[in-house]
């Protein structure tokens, strides 16, 4: 029995407050979730199946494919059930495998205690049925094996991604206090943008939001800037599997003419970074890069595009006093600027957004790292709004 070709239980990890967007990703790829929680999606899956998701997917984390599930109560009774588990039929000799864990149990203080008993298992199984010890490590570059272990119930996953999926892998230089790649991509997802009218995006760093809208707009993905994930080092690998999936990466990419995106800083290294950015996702050629304050962005008229502004909130940059007048400046900027348009604008200080002086039609949640956010979504008209009162009827 091959596990490539055998479902299983799978759960896809993600950040908090994403999975809606995941679970859409996982929708659109032919997939059929069964359940979706809080940090992310579970559905019956191959690892042949694994392999299409870590491809393409832009707001995961990691792909968990279910070996075995059991009672555990302390760190021996994980040890005895994995040293059962025939490990000699998925990990090949020698092999090199990792341990992580997701750990929630009264009897552990310190997670890397139950990584520790994971890999002794596995070792001392391997070297029973094989006669000699596999290499283990830290780092995520070989086959890697995975333990969520919650009060007395205990799984175990091959984790078929190995290094995180949230980041894309293109972001060379990322700047100061960036947004992580998978959460951009989610909150993208969240505006009513079409893929197709102009992406304005002020204040834009080292280019985060405006390359996963260039990617989102013309289907690049992830897998397009990774050569290495776990499940390529398993027994029963098959290479064509993952040739012809990274193949379709470049035959689906789409053209998309007249796509306007323009993303400005007044920061000129920041521009350059963010260009450099945009050279190794491939999409530099389709972004308007400017140096320029914010407010001085330009923004094409008589089109329906979004504007998307990411300032700082002074969790970890900036000064409070000049954020508040930095916020005023935004709403005027969408006032007078980005008529016809929507205007989102991503924060983590409610009090500061309070200074753009517009209501905002949406508050959308998100977190970045343990900030709790909010995307505020804003509905621009242009020129003055006029309200259509209704001829009261006659008695």
């Amino acid at each position: 029995m091959s596990l490539y070709t055998t479902k299983a239980p799978v759960t896809i990890t993600c950040h908090k407050r994403i999975a809606p967007y995941l679970e859409q990703e996982v929708k659109d790829l032919g997939f059929s979730p069964e359940e979706t929680f809080v940090t992310g999606v579970r559905l019956n899956a191959t690892i042949n199946d694994c392999i299409k998701l870590n491809l393409n997917l832009r707001c995961a984390s990691q792909v968990l494919y279910s070996l075995a599930h059991f009672r555990a109560d302390n760190a021996d009774d994980v040890y005895k059930n994995l040293l059962q588990y025939p490990w000699e039929n998925i990990l090949p000799e020698p092999g090199y495998f990792s341990v992580t864990s997701n750990v929630n149990n009264p009897t552990i203080n310190n997670s890397m205690f139950a990584n520790i008993r994971v890999k002794d298992a596995i070792v001392d199984r391997l070297r029973e049925q094989r006669g000699i010890r596999p290499s283990t490590g830290s780092e995520l570059t070989g086959a890697v094996i995975h333990l969520f272990w919650k009060n007395d119930y205990a799984e175990v996953f091959i984790d078929t991604s190995g290094d995180s999926l949230a980041r894309h892998g293109y972001r060379k230089i990322p700047g100061q206090a960036p947004m992580l790649e998978a959460l951009a991509s989610a909150t993208i997802y969240a505006t009513c943008w079409d893929k197709i009218s102009p992406f304005v995006n002020p204040m834009c760093g080292s280019g985060t939001l405006a390359i996963e809208a260039a990617m989102i707009a013309t289907n690049r993905r992830p897998g397009l800037f990774r050569t290495n994930y776990a499940f390529m080092h398993l027994l029963g690998y098959n290479e064509a599997v993952y040739l012809k999936e990274d193949a379709m990466l470049e035959a689906q990419i789409n053209d998309v003419p007249g796509l306007r995106i323009i993303a400005t800083d007044y920061s000129e290294k920041a521009i350059e970074n963010a260009r450099k950015n945009a050279v190794a996702a491939g999409v530099s050629k389709l972004i308007d890069f400017a140096v320029c304050d914010f407010a001085l962005t330009e923004v094409p008229e008589n089109v329906a595009g979004i504007m998307f502004v990411n300032p700082e909130y002074g969790e970890r940059l900036g000064n409070i006093k000049a954020l508040e007048e930095t916020y005023s400046r935004i709403g005027d900027f969408m006032k007078q600027r980005c008529g016809g348009y929507y205007g989102y604008v991503f924060t983590g200080n409610l009090e500061l957004a309070k200074k753009i002086g517009l209501k905002a039609k949406r508050r959308i949640e998100f977190y970045t790292s343990t900030i709790d956010c909010r995307l505020l979504e804003y509905e621009l008209y242009k020129g003055t709004r006029t309200v259509t009162k209704e001829t009261p009827a006659l008695p």
